[in-house]
C-alpha cells in the first residue's frame, strides 16, 4: 500500500510539472518576437545577445558596437575557440566552436557576435533563454559587386574580368559544392543556415522564399537594413533599451571609392537573377524594417532620434579623429588598428588625434579598432592563460594564416 501511494503521488507531481516543462522547452526554442518598448517602465538593457554577422553588410560595426558595450560592462562574449576569428565559418554552428564551453569555464556567457552559420538549436544551447536575437541585410545588388571585388580569387571568380563577365555565363562554370562558392550566391540565405540553392521555377521559388523567411521570422527578433544604418541603430537602441552612446559609431572595414563601381541596370538586373533568395529576403525585410518603424517609434521620432545620433557622431569625429574621417591603410599611423587587406578592395582605417586626455583617448581607441584586433583583445581579457605572447600585431598577422577565416573582416 505505502508502495502504491508513493507512485501515485509521483504520477500527481508529474503531470503537474508537465505543463510548466513543455512551456520551458517551447520558450528555449522559440524566443520572443517583441521588442522592448522604452515607453515601459519594465523596460531593461538587454544584455543576452547573439547577433549574426552577415557579410559584406556593415556587420563590423555593429561588431564593435557589441565590442565596446560588453567590454564596458565587463560582460562575457561567446568567442571563437583557439584564437579564431570566427566561429568556424562555413561551418554549421556548433556549440564546442565556442571558447570555454568545452570544458566549461565559463558559467553564462552575455553575447555572441563574431561570423558563424547560423543554427538556432546549438546557438541556443550555450545562451540564455532570454536571449535577444538580431542581424542586418543588405541590398543584393550592391553587396554582390562588393562580394566580388573582396572574393575574386574563389574558384567562382577568378576566372571572370568583370562581375558583368560572371553573371552572363550563367551559371554554367559554377559549382556550388567548390570551398568558398556560397560567396557567389545567396550568402544571406547562406548565412542564416538555409538552402541558398535557389528553385528554377518561378512558382517553386516563391514558395521556397516564404519557407525561408518564416523561418528567419521565427529565430530573430529584429533584421535591420544596411541602407539606413543609422535608423536602424536607433531601432536597436529601442529594442534593447540602450542609450544614442551606446550604439554611436564610425565605420569599419569600408572601401574607400576608389575599389567601388557601379552596376548598370542590365547587371542589377541579373544579380536579382541569380541571388534570388537573397533578393526575396531583402525585400521582405526591408518592408517589415519600415512596418517595425511606424509600430515602435513613427518616422518623426525616428528622425529626431537619427538627428541626434548623427550629431553625436559628428561630435566624436572632431574630438577623436585626426583629419577628421577615415584614411586608406598606408596611412594609418598605429599598425595595432590597421585593418586586415585582402583582395583588390582597398579597406580604410582611423588615425586618433594626439593630446587627448587618458579617457577620451581610450573611447576614441576602443571606437576604430578593427573586428580582428578587437576580438582578440577580448579573448586576451577572457583567457589570459590561453592567450601566447605577441609583440604586435605585425607577428600576429604573421601567425595567423590567411584562410577562410580571415577573408570575412570587410563589410562595403
Amino acid at each position: 500500500l505505502h508502495f502504491c501511494l508513493s507512485v501515485f503521488l509521483f504520477c500527481i507531481i508529474l503531470f503537474l510539472s508537465l505543463p510548466l516543462s513543455l512551456s520551458s522547452l517551447h520558450l528555449y526554442r522559440q524566443p520572443f518576437h517583441l521588442l522592448n518598448h522604452n515607453k515601459s517602465d519594465s523596460c531593461h538593457p538587454q544584455n543576452h545577445i547573439v547577433f549574426l554577422k552577415t557579410h559584406k553588410t556593415a556587420s563590423s560595426t555593429i561588431l564593435n558596437i557589441l565590442f565596446r558595450y560588453g567590454d564596458s560592462r565587463n560582460l562575457t562574449f561567446a568567442l571563437p575557440a583557439n584564437m579564431y576569428s570566427q566561429l568556424y565559418y562555413p561551418n554549421f554552428f556548433l556549440p564546442y566552436f565556442v571558447e570555454g564551453v568545452n570544458p566549461r569555464r565559463v558559467t553564462e556567457f552575455h553575447i555572441m557576435c563574431n561570423h558563424m552559420r547560423f543554427k538556432g538549436l546549438e546557438v541556443r544551447k550555450v545562451m540564455p533563454v532570454d536571449t535577444f536575437y538580431f542581424s542586418i541585410l543588405r541590398n543584393p545588388l550592391s553587396m554582390m559587386e562588393s562580394l566580388f571585388t573582396y572574393y575574386k580569387s574563389t574558384q567562382a571568380f577568378h576566372s571572370f574580368k568583370t562581375l558583368q563577365d560572371f553573371l552572363l555565363d550563367g551559371g554554367q562554370s559554377y559549382n556550388a559544392s567548390f570551398p568558398s562558392n556560397h560567396y557567389a550566391r545567396n550568402i544571406l540565405t547562406f548565412d542564416f543556415g538555409l538552402d541558398n540553392s535557389a528553385p528554377v521555377n518561378k512558382s517553386e521559388l516563391v514558395k521556397f522564399s516564404t519557407s525561408l523567411i518564416a523561418t528567419v521570422e521565427s529565430n530573430f527578433h529584429l533584421i535591420l537594413i544596411s541602407e539606413y544604418f543609422d535608423e536602424s541603430m536607433v531601432l536597436l537602441k529601442h529594442a534593447l533599451c540602450w542609450t544614442l552612446e551606446d550604439v554611436v559609431s564610425f565605420r569599419l572595414n569600408s572601401r574607400s571609392e576608389k575599389s567601388r563601381s557601379k552596376l548598370t541596370p542590365e547587371v542589377a538586373e541579373k544579380v536579382k537573377q541569380w541571388s534570388s533568395l537573397d533578393w526575396h529576403l531583402y525585400q521582405h525585410f526591408n518592408r517589415s524594417f519600415w512596418q517595425r518603424i511606424d509600430t515602435v517609434l513613427g518616422h518623426a521620432k525616428l528622425r529626431e532620434e537619427v538627428k541626434l545620433l548623427r550629431a553625436r557622431r559628428a561630435e566624436l569625429e572632431k574630438i577623436c579623429l585626426l583629419g577628421g574621417g577615415a584614411v586608406d591603410p598606408e596611412q594609418v599611423h598605429d599598425s595595432s588598428v590597421k585593418p586586415f587587406q585582402y583582395g583588390t578592395a582597398v579597406i580604410q582605417g582611423y588615425n586618433i588625434r594626439p593630446g587627448l586626455n587618458n579617457d577620451t583617448h581610450h573611447l576614441c581607441q576602443r571606437m576604430i579598432t578593427p573586428e580582428l584586433q578587437y576580438t582578440r583583445a577580448m579573448y586576451t581579457k577572457q583567457f589570459p592563460d590561453l592567450v601566447p605572447p605577441l609583440k604586435n600585431i605585425d607577428t600576429i598577422r604573421a601567425k595567423i594564416s590567411i584562410s577562410t577565416e580571415l577573408l570575412e573582416t570587410c563589410d562595403l
